[in-house]
């Protein structure tokens, strides 16, 4: 028997309660919290010193050019992780038993979704600190620093449910992951996170010019190091917008099918 639906403020506090305690897992098992930080930091190490030098002539130049695209693309990267936890919990009954609770249904969503966003933070902070160090300098402002925080979050709690969807869909958390990097992998690469756009073929500009990832690597760039901002922002809202647009939809109508509601 399905207990009775709680109000909103029920909800809402279920939500935080059932983000806490994905987020206070960490403390049992910190590496879970690995994926968010070791990938990061691997990627702009490796291509800062061993890309750098031959892209840009030196390192210090490839890195004030990279590091933001590299947070875009961690953002993307790591938002596989959220359908590898969401399929590991429907996989192994956590839905079904909250079922049987006094629970809204969407709150154990919105939990891991909105603990996903903690995380998420967290890389963000972590590599733009670790690019501090290795060198980088804000050439605009700390609100310019702080609107690209912003953005990517966005950003990123948008493209979420692309990857809500595959862990919804997905037979178990290992296809997740096989099927999220496989399809990332081109779209991250075939854009100006690693090299400026007119570099490139000129039938492959327009491509990587319409990627969204692109768009939103210059937003960031624009907010990071000057240069226009106001287009490349609003293109990657309307991204923003289109991906929760079709994916929210699809992935409450594939969760309502799985769980059998």
């Amino acid at each position: 028997m399905k207990a009775s639906s709680p109000g909103l403020a029920r909800s809402l506090d279920q939500t935080f309660s059932l983000a806490w305690r994905s987020l206070v897992q960490l403390r049992r098992n910190p590496w879970e919290l690995g994926d968010y930080s070791f990938q990061p930091v691997l990627f702009l190490l490796l291509f800062v010193y061993i890309f750098g030098g031959a892209i840009a002539g030196s390192t210090d130049e490839y890195l004030t050019f990279m590091l933001p695209g590299i947070v875009v693309m961690n953002m993307m990267f790591v938002t596989v992780y959220i359908g590898h936890g969401l399929n590991t919990d429907l996989t192994r009954g956590y839905f079904d038993r909250l079922r049987a609770m006094p629970v809204a249904r969407w709150a154990p969503l919105a939990g891991r979704i909105l603990a996903d966003l903690v995380k998420q933070a967290w890389s963000i902070v972590l590599l733009l600190g670790l690019g501090f160090l290795l060198g980088f300098r804000l050439e605009t402002s700390v609100f310019g620093l702080l609107a690209m925080c912003v953005l990517v979050l966005v950003f990123a709690l948008a493209f979420s449910w692309v990857m809500i969807l595959v862990g919804i869909l997905a037979r178990d958390p290992e296809h997740v992951q096989i099927f999220g990097f496989t399809a990332l992998f081109p779209v991250t690469f075939v854009s100006n996170v690693f090299v400026p756009i007119e570099t490139l073929p000129v039938w492959l500009q327009g491509i990587v010019s319409a990627n969204p990832v692109s768009v939103l690597t210059d937003a960031c760039r624009g907010l990071l190091l000057g240069g226009p901002v106001w287009s490349p922002i609003l293109i990657s809202l309307i991204w923003s917008l289109a991906f929760a647009a079709l994916f929210i939809p699809l992935s409450l109508m594939a969760l309502r099918k799985r769980l059998g509601h």
